[in-house]
């Protein structure tokens, strides 16, 4: 069955639950699991990453990427000025993303620092940014699971 670009099937569903339980795995490994050639499973991950459904590779280990805190950080904006934020936040090397949101704030960032004086710092600078009217920040405790 030869599949188009825009399409998912059940094997790549399958590919992609593996993938996120160890994005390590062998190719050759993957494809005794999936009943697949190496090079079909090669092909499949080729195609998932140009469709952007597998968007590289990161770190998942904080203390071992010198990430040891880490804080959710809701902004309220001025809607005329989100395209300025968005462009400063950009700039912040600790923030890991910024999302818009519902709700009361209009956006979230994910802060990521190596100690509570660095995640302070952003969170000053976040606070003081033009065009952000309020911050309210929490410090993750710690993740009872992460997928």
């Amino acid at each position: 069955m030869v599949i188009s670009d825009n399409q998912q099937d059940a094997i790549d569903t399958a590919l992609l639950s593996l993938l996120r339980a160890n994005a390590r795995e062998p190719t050759a490994s993957l494809a005794r699991k999936l009943g697949l050639a190496r090079s079909s499973v090669q092909a499949r991950i080729a195609r998932l990453e140009r469709l952007g459904i597998i968007q590289g590779y990161t770190l998942r280990d904080d203390q071992r990427a010198g990430h040891l805190i880490r804080a959710y950080v809701l902004l309220s904006t001025n809607p005329k000025m989100i395209a300025r934020i968005v462009s400063d936040v950009k700039r912040i090397a600790e923030v890991e993303s910024l999302s818009a949101i519902s709700g009361t704030y209009d956006m979230m960032a994910v802060v990521a620092a190596p100690s509570v004086q660095d995640i302070d710092r952003v969170l000053d600078l976040l606070g003081l940014m033009t065009g952000v009217e309020r911050t309210m920040s929490s410090l993750v405790l710690s993740d009872k699971f992460r997928r």
